[in-house]
């Protein structure tokens, strides 16, 4: 599972609160505009795991958000199964960058995707339905499923876990039946 979007929408933290294991990250300290928004960015990725049974485990793999590192999302979209895209809800001159990000990974790989809302409970944050109409989902069947998520709090990242995964057997099942 793959977790992008643009800086400071959650990435880091989305993994870090549900990981069993110690999250392994990339951070460094921020030198270009991303250090506006926070001290350290991800430059290569983040790496966690949920261990479900001996025989099953869930990877999680969160990009750097700069466009520069656009060959570390390709290398890991190109071998995941389903991805969650974070959009930080009070940052609407970021959502431009968001619809890149979506148009970047649905051209490399054809997988099951959610959107997860963070900041959600900001007093700026836009609403659910103006942040899906600026992502360019105007259609309410076109549009991916849709949660918001509080990359703190382990609950809130385990239900957006659960959506996608529900969302990803779905998919494939859709996918079964259209053979």
């Amino acid at each position: 599972m793959v977790v992008t979007g643009p800086v400071g929408a959650g990435k880091s933290t989305f993994i870090r609160s549900i990981s069993e294991i110690e999250a392994v990250d990339t951070d460094r300290k921020a030198t270009d505009e991303s250090s506006l928004l926070k001290k350290n960015t991800t430059v290569a990725f983040d790496f966690g795991r949920l261990q479900f049974n001996p025989d099953m485990a869930l990877h999680l793999y969160g990009t750097p958000g700069q466009e520069r590192f656009n060959f570390i999302w390709d290398m890991l979209i190109r071998k995941a199964h389903a991805y969650i895209l974070l959009v930080a809800a009070h940052r609407p001159g970021e959502f431009r960058y968001a619809r890149k990000v979506i148009s970047y990974m649905n051209q490399r790989a054809q997988i099951p995707m959610i959107i997860g809302l963070t900041h959600m409970d900001c007093p700026d944050a836009w609403s659910q339905e103006n942040i899906i109409a600026a992502l360019g989902y105007y259609d309410i069947s076109s549009q991916p499923p849709v949660v918001i998520v509080n990359p703190n709090e382990m609950s809130s990242v385990a239900n957006a876990v659960i959506k996608l995964v529900q969302h990803y057997v779905q998919y494939n099942a859709s996918k079964a039946m259209a053979v």
